[in-house]
């Protein structure tokens, strides 16, 4: 076990929010909700998986929605205790731990947010390993855990309990929910033993944020290249680097959904890529090449500084890195490809590790693989 304090939940926001694949809403907003919390109830107590009771109870804290929507319908901090006592009083159990459900901005703060306010522990480990749109998209639904009983609620004191019968359902029926509620919501979802956290959670998701948010600081202070930096804490690839073009958005049924065209620059010019998301970034094409794909992560960088964009903040004439880092060995699985593959999505293509899409040429600005 160690403490979380100010500087440390600096680095997880932006680590976090890279890992988040431009999704998992508004890192700025989740961070000053969780940095306020600290300062008024002290640093948080960051456990490691192998440190939780196989029969204490787990609950994961998030927002569920639009990112987009998050910009403006900035939560006002008591949702969180809300949801969390009313889950607990329903089990009729004591919590032991918070977590995190996704890496993403605002998703990461959330837990941090209020175990500091609640004075009980995260668990240093997520259901995803970055950020996916949907409920049922996290290693608990592959190891068959029950994303219910969960309740959700919104800024305005509204509550609900849901009891689903399949984690799809759940997603179907909470999305709908949202929608009403404003397009975005708190939840409170898939109660866990400790035995099921340390089966299916993807474990260090919190320290490898914090690593990336440190090197991308320190390589500033440093004068070193934070992309070098990046690339070295992530075992990611360069995709591209180029100038937003156009970009186009819609806000629609819960989900953000649009896509990006980068034109290159530097070793890609003459190129272009074509980026399109759904909450998070789902895949890359450039000129008929797919470079990278759900369930491997893809992220947009500021060129120069390194920290991530996420989909609500692309704009027209950013100049930008776009990196894949692959995604954790469990999304890899025929389940995995199931729940989470290019085709799911809609994309007629099947999933090929990005390793093997992308060669060290194409990183450099020469051929894909």
């Amino acid at each position: 076990m160690r403490q979380l304090h100010a500087q440390d939940i600096e680095d997880i926001a932006v680590g976090a929010a890279l890992l988040g694949t431009g999704g998992g809403g508004d890192p700025h907003v989740g961070k000053l909700m969780a940095l306020q919390a600290i300062e008024e109830s002290g640093p948080v107590d960051l456990v490691d998986v192998s440190e939780v009771p196989d029969e204490g109870l787990i609950v994961p804290l998030a927002m569920m929605g639009a990112p987009t929507v998050l910009v403006e319908k900035v939560p006002n901090g008591e949702e969180f205790p809300r949801v969390f006592e009313a889950l607990k009083n329903y089990l009729g159990k004591p919590v032991f731990a918070t977590m995190p459900i996704e890496a993403g901005g605002v998703n990461s703060m959330i837990p941090l947010a209020s175990a500091a306010k609640l004075r009980i522990p995260v668990i240093d480990a997520d259901g995803m390993g970055r950020a996916f749109p949907e409920l049922q998209m996290v290693t608990f639904h592959l190891a068959g855990a029950s994303a219910t009983p969960m309740v959700m609620t919104d800024e305005k004191g509204n509550l609900v309990l849901f009891g689903t019968i399949s984690n799809q359902w759940t997603e179907a029926l909470a999305r709908s929910a949202t929608v009403v509620m404003g397009g975005s919501a708190m939840i409170a979802i898939y109660p866990l033993t400790g035995r099921q956290v340390k089966d299916a959670a993807i474990g260090g998701i919190v320290t490898l944020a914090q690593r990336i948010g440190e090197a991308i600081r320190r390589s500033r202070i440093e004068s070193r290249d934070p992309l070098a930096a990046v690339l070295e804490v992530t075992g990611g690839l360069r995709l591209f680097k180029g100038k937003i073009v156009d970009v186009s958005r819609k806000t629609a049924g819960g989900f953000v959904r649009g896509e990006a065209l980068f034109e290159g620059i530097d070793d890609y010019r003459g190129k272009t890529l074509r980026l399109q998301f759904q909450n998070e970034n789902l895949i890359a094409v450039s000129d008929g090449n797919v470079l990278a794909s759900v369930p491997d992560l893809i992220t947009v960088l500021d060129s120069e500084t390194a920290r991530p964009m996420t989909t609500e903040a692309l704009k027209y004439g950013y100049r930008a890195v776009v990196i894949g880092i692959p995604c954790d060995a469990r999304w890899r699985t025929p389940e995995g490809i199931e729940t989470v593959g290019p085709r799911y999505f809609g994309y007629d293509i099947d999933y090929v590790p990005i390793e093997e899409r992308v060669s060290r040429e194409w990183a450099k600005g020469g051929e894909p693989a």
